[in-house]
């Protein structure tokens, strides 16, 4: 091969692997233009080093690689007016959304560069002066929305000329003048309500609802006609009624009587609707236009974002993603939250929550600055009178709880005793280091199967952290959650951190024996997993304690043996008889050490006939899977 072919190879080699790393990187300078050059109080993980298209938070890119197409940063906290020639350089981008922020800008001139623009959402925000006198210039424009701005002047009538325009939201501004005859008939939504408006309604608006143009000086001139036409003569007085007049009277008193109580049940059921669900399952996307379900959101009532968190999303993202209820405990519902960007969260809806904002607030920021591998990181939180709101990363794997309890049968995947031990360790870590912040005084208090999850380590990491604290005293239920509690814990927000060792104690046991806090037998009797525990073990059955699953791995009993003893010593009934949990810990750790060259991979089973035999013991307590 001679020199020429080979660096003919070479710079092919060389131009292949440049296109498949290719950047946009004129894009990709705007964006930073921008960012260095307006103040934001959340942190983006946006660099030169990193690649805008695969890593920055809230930019899309087309599918080479080439153009920035959609940038989405909702909520992230920025101030002041919008650089010139940053934004205005992505003359390729379709979707901008900068809602809810503090932007103090005019709107920026060099938006009219931006001609590919689908769909512009600067809502929430700070935007003043006249709008864009010539709108024809964004001629695919699908959707407007620069709602609850400051924004005055009239409303342009090149709006009228964008015939792709399928909604129009210009509402709670400074607008003024008459509304101009927007005859476009893609437009499906339209809200100019709360603004400075006069004069006649146009007739091709007059489709549309009232309250989209409530809370100006608008004459609608009302189509629908009178009761009597205009030139039938007034009706003359009686002193004495006909009998069909009577009857006019009482039908139509029934029927005013059945409107109301028709009103009536709406507005009940409006108003269930708004206590039972603050998600709304959709099935458009961005693009479609969202209706509040619970309660108003203005400026003081956002999403508040903790330091490190490179989500982008608001309130108006949760409202809009389609949801699916993971579990209702003690402090509320717990959703899975799809976005429309494919991010998914964990939304926690708080029930009962007795802290007035500013208490709240403090203990959402003590929550929301821990930061360890083994306790699931709060990302943001929201505070309204209706509503109180947490959001957490979602575990694709579930709780303990579900792994753990799952159905079993052919095809499950039993859990394994080094992935058990990884969790009971993990947790272990997580609750130390909670016990550790604050001071030295913070308390979980809500410690259970179902709020431990596996981290990308598969070791246990710990969630709902310090909700305990928030909620209104309830009485205590006889529920699953209840055999994790420590004797001496009457009232929720008492927990200590010695029921914190109490309760990890009960996982630890839960953990061993595959069985479940509390057990109904079936009839009238209730068992609890530590009474149980130690009445076997007081019988010298310790052997039959140990869930079946775990008789395929060899060489674990010693380990299993010593794990026992340190959730039996969690879960003494005198608290102050109970270890530290950094003592648990260490003994836990000391634990693994010792036995790691005896104890077999993940992957090595023994041989287990199938003709075992069920242990005597393990009658009183049912198997496992008789507890799904």
């Amino acid at each position: 091969m001679g020199v020429k072919s080979i660096f003919s190879i070479i710079f092919l080699l060389g131009t292949i692997s440049f296109q498949g790393f290719a950047e946009p990187v004129e894009d990709k300078q705007a964006l930073l233009d921008f960012l260095n050059n307006i103040n934001h109080s959340r942190t983006l993980n946006w660099n030169e080093y990193s690649s805008v298209c695969n890593t920055w938070t809230g930019v899309t890119c087309s599918g080479d690689h080439s153009r920035v197409i959609a940038l989405h940063l909702p909520g992230i906290g920025f101030r002041g007016e919008i650089p010139p020639n940053t934004l205005g350089q992505l003359s390729a981008v379709q979707i901008l959304s900068l809602r809810s922020n503090a932007i103090t800008s005019p709107f920026p001139s060099d938006f009219s560069k931006l001609e590919n623009l689908t769909a512009l959402y600067l809502q929430y925000n700070k935007f003043s002066g006249p709008l864009p006198i010539d709108f024809s210039v964004w001629k695919n424009l699908t959707i407007i929305n620069l709602s609850n701005n400051g924004f005055n002047g009239s409303i342009p009538s090149s709006i009228s000329k964008l015939t792709h325009l399928a909604a129009l939201d210009l509402a709670n501004n400074s607008l003024s003048g008459e509304i101009p005859d927007l005859n476009t008939s893609s437009l499906q939504h339209i809200n100019l309500s709360n603004n400075l408006l006069n004069g006649t309604l146009p007739q091709s608006l007059r489709r549309f609802p009232n309250w989209a143009f409530s809370g100006n000086n608008i004459s609608t001139e009302n189509a629908i006609p009178p009761v009597f036409p205009p030139n039938n003569p007034p009706l003359r007085k009686s002193k004495k009624l006909s009998e069909p007049a009577l009857l006019g009277i009482i039908l139509g008193g029934s029927v005013v009587g059945f409107v109301l109580f028709a009103l009536l049940m709406i507005v009940c059921y409006s108003k269930r609707d708004r206590e039972t669900g603050f998600i709304v399952k959709s099935q458009k996307g961005e693009g479609s236009v969202k209706k509040t379900v619970s309660g108003s959101h203005d400026g003081s009532n956002r999403l508040v974002f903790f330091e490190g968190c490179s989500f982008a999303f608001d309130l108006e993202d949760l409202l809009r993603a389609s949801a699916e209820v993971l579990g209702k405990g003690t402090f509320g519902t717990t959703y899975k939250a799809a976005l429309e960007d494919a991010t998914t969260l964990v939304v926690k809806r708080l029930k009962e929550v007795s802290l007035v904002r500013r208490d709240f607030e403090q203990q959402m920021q003590i929550v929301g600055q821990i930061r360890h591998e083994n306790v699931a990181p709060l990302r943001a939180y929201y505070y309204s009178k209706d509503e109180k709101l947490m959001v957490y990363d979602f575990y694709g794997q579930g709780s303990v709880s579900s792994i753990l309890h799952g159905r079993r049968g052919d095809g499950r995947v039993s859990l394994d005793w080094e992935t058990r031990l990884r969790i009971a360790l993990g947790a272990a870590r997580g609750i130390a280091h909670i016990h550790t912040e604050n001071g030295g005084k913070l308390v979980h208090g809500n410690i259970k199967a179902s709020n431990i999850f596996l981290n990308s380590r598969r070791y246990g990491c710990v969630s709902d952290l310090g909700l305990g604290t928030l909620m209104t005293p309830t009485p205590m239920p006889m529920t699953r959650a209840a055999g994790y509690r420590a004797p001496e814990v009457t009232d929720t927000r008492k927990a200590s951190q010695a029921s914190d060792v109490y309760s990890f104690g009960v996982l630890l046991l839960e953990l061993l024996t595959g069985k479940s806090p509390i057990h109904n037998t079936g009839g009238d009797e209730v068992i609890h997993l530590v009474r149980w525990v130690n009445s076997v073990v007081r019988e010298e059955w310790t052997a039959e304690v140990f869930d079946v699953e775990l008789l395929r791995y060899p060489n674990i009993e010693e380990e299993m043996v010593e794990m026992l003893q340190i959730g039996m010593n969690c879960v003494v009934k005198m608290p102050e008889q109970r270890p530290k949990m950094a003592e648990v810990v260490k003994m836990m750790e000391s634990i693994q050490q010792v036995n790691t060259g005896n104890r077999p991979s993940s992957e090595t089973k023994s041989e287990v006939s199938s003709s075992t035999p069920t242990p005597p013991a393990a009658a009183e307590m049912g198997s496992s899977s008789a507890q799904q």
